[in-house]
């Protein structure tokens, strides 16, 4: 689990994620509504009209709204551009458990501890139908995000998925609504608008949680049994398909994951679990001490899910999702898709050059993290968290780059850090043992050597030469004569990029990059508030960098500025020019133009006054 954000509040119980912006409500059992950007970590606003804990919440698509829902028995529609509530809706008689906008019409559901789900329409602030049948409280209710279904669960221990298209046909405009009016009226308690279409029983006791996938015919429910079920449905019925256990108490919340075959579900046994939809079995478990976990959100367009439990709520993701890459002159090797590809950055051409083995293990984050490449043998060097931290060697060979469909074995070998050193020659950290084996193309190990600190990480320094990387350090180590050419202290270096002609080296920290010549003498530090993602440095020496929403540079002398904004984190590859060339996240290549005017004219200036003085 990689935590992007997290906050202390009272206890979370209702999250929804903003589709467009780095936002997320949480509704807390104080009562109190908060609005998060969870990209800059800060509190945008606070809403609390609610008497008693809210526990629904959900953000409108595409209007500036969002709806609650109470145990004041009151479901409120807030506008969060006028901050405050545009009006009440009255009519459940208890505690609502959660509230929902419909994707397309103007509607919310609600679902109650009165035993009953209403929907709703906002527009013109009615009730248009009371969806009756389960007879204990319920607990959620949601619409289907195509169809004209909802799907609702309850401590009556069944599962509900209700027709709602004679509601949508008699629905269809606001207007109609309003005409209609004195037709649902009478038609309201008789419940002929919504009809139930299947009923599932299988748990045992009551259920917490049902959610319809967003593209199977699939609905997975988690109970009190702790159990977590698949159900199957078409036209005519709807069937169990599986069962899937590991959680120790209560199942709170289940959802499946928008981008992958996986099911997110956490409890109060205070643990969040990963399940592979088509395995069906547990793939990981993240487990809080004092915590018991409430609600999950799963982002509709990107790969982020968010948490509440009782001291607070965590923005997270399950994967990293940064492209493995390595530069060499005018070309790159990458991952992407279990595949090994190549860029020619004059051309703009990408080949798929062989595919990369297909991990054994079923655990996330298996997928390369790093790529190291040797221009004169074609090897590529490619390590991930497999086998608790393993490499593989791949000799592509020359005529493959055009063809890519050589299946090759590759050599492989434990460490999770190992780079090229030399033309053949590999180095592999050794963790246990602190020491650095260097290695041939058979994988021989030609030599070990001890390390001056003790390092998680090794990164290429030049030939003969690695960057160390300790917690608050990194040291420059040449193998051959095991001596130490430089340290330097520095927040915890994640990735490290060197300039083109080896002079200059950036350490990029979360929120710092320190500039650095090669033998670690300090020459200038930046602080970020946003998270920094990588860089690359253009012909000038100039460092050009990016954070989650923004391209920035930085000089020499430390002075640094915007260039541009972002809509989404981008991976910097190659800066030729005005031209910056970067990976996104699906590993897609991308040309970003950008007008380089600002920074240099302030590098002309500042060799200008480096001449004079």
């Amino acid at each position: 689990m990689l935590t992007k954000f997290e906050t202390k509040s009272n206890r979370v119980k209702g999250l929804s994620l903003h589709a467009k912006r780095p936002w997320i409500l949480a509704s807390l059992h104080s009562g109190v509504i908060q609005l998060w950007d969870y990209r800059m970590g800060t509190l945008i606003d606070k809403f609390d009209e609610h008497d008693g804990p809210v526990r629904g919440v959900h953000f409108h698509i595409l209007q500036p709204l969002f709806v609650s829902g109470g145990d004041d028995y009151k479901i409120k529609v807030w506008n969060y551009k006028l901050h405050r509530c545009l009006f009440t809706l009255l009519g459940h008689l208890d505690y609502i458990r959660t509230v929902q906008f419909h994707h397309e019409s103007p509607w919310i559901v609600s679902a109650s501890d009165d035993q009953t789900v209403r929907i709703w329409n906002w527009q013109s602030r009615t009730c248009l139908s009371v969806l009756t049948g389960h007879n204990h409280y319920v607990m959620c209710a949601s619409f289907h995000p195509k169809e004209d279904l909802v799907v609702s669960a309850s401590l009556d221990q069944t599962v509900r998925v209700w027709d709602i298209g004679s509601l949508r046909k008699k629905n269809v405009s606001p207007a109609d609504d309003l005409m209609n009016l004195s037709q649902l009226n009478s038609d309201l308690f008789g419940g002929i608008d919504v009809v139930v279409k299947y009923v599932l029983e299988g748990h045992d006791r009551g259920v917490n949680w049902a959610t319809f996938h967003p593209t199977l015919p699939l609905i997975v429910s988690g109970a009190d049994d702790r159990l977590l079920k698949l159900w199957r449905m078409n036209d005519t019925k709807a069937w169990e398909v599986d069962t899937l256990r590991g959680h120790v108490n209560n199942v709170s919340c289940v959802v499946f994951h928008s981008k992958q075959d996986i099911i997110v579900s956490n409890s109060e046994d205070k643990s969040i679990r990963v399940w592979d939809v088509t395995k069906r079995t547990g793939i990981h478990t993240f487990r809080r001490e004092h915590d018991r976990f409430w609600i999950l959100a799963s982002h509709p367009e990107i790969n982020l899910l968010a948490a509440g439990h009782d001291s607070g709520m965590i923005v997270f993701k399950l994967e990293r999702e940064r492209p493995a890459f390595s530069v060499s002159g005018d070309s790159m090797f990458y991952a992407k898709d279990r595949f090994l590809r190549f860029y020619e950055f004059s051309s703009q051409k990408e080949t798929q050059v062989l595919p990369i083995r297909r991990p054994g293990s079923t655990s996330l984050n298996q997928g390369p993290h790093t790529l190291s490449y040797s221009p004169t043998e074609n090897a590529v060097l490619i390590c991930s968290d497999v086998d608790g931290g393993s490499y593989e060697l791949y000799i592509v060979p020359k005529d493959s780059i055009s063809r890519g469909d050589t299946v090759q074995d590759p050599k492989k070998g434990a460490g999770g850090s190992a780079v090229f050193v030399a033309r053949n020659r590999f180095a592999v950290l050794e963790k246990s043992t602190n020491q650095v084996l260097v290695k041939n193309l058979k994988n021989e190990i030609v030599k070990k050597t001890g390390l001056p600190i003790t390092a998680d990480s090794i990164f290429y320094a030049g030939t003969g030469n690695v960057l160390c990387r300790a917690e608050d350090r990194v040291v420059i180590f040449d193998l051959q004569q095991r001596i130490v050419l430089g340290s330097l202290q520095t927040p915890f270096v994640k990735y490290i990029v060197w300039s083109n002609d080896m002079e200059n080296v950036a350490l990029l920290s979360k929120h710092s990059i320190v500039v650095a010549s090669k033998k670690l003498v300090h020459q200038c530090t930046l602080h970020e508030t946003i998270r920094v993602k990588g860089g690359a440095w253009d012909d000038n020496g100039v460092f050009i960098y990016t954070t989650l929403n923004h391209i920035k540079y930085c000089l020499p002398n430390g002075d640094s500025g915007i260039i541009r904004t972002l809509d989404v984190p981008i991976y910097i590859t190659k800066v030729l020019g005005n031209k910056i060339f970067c990976l996104d996240r699906d590993g897609k290549n991308k040309v970003i133009v950008i007008d380089a005017t600002e920074y240099i004219f302030k590098l002309s200036l500042l060799k200008r006054s480096m001449t004079m003085s």
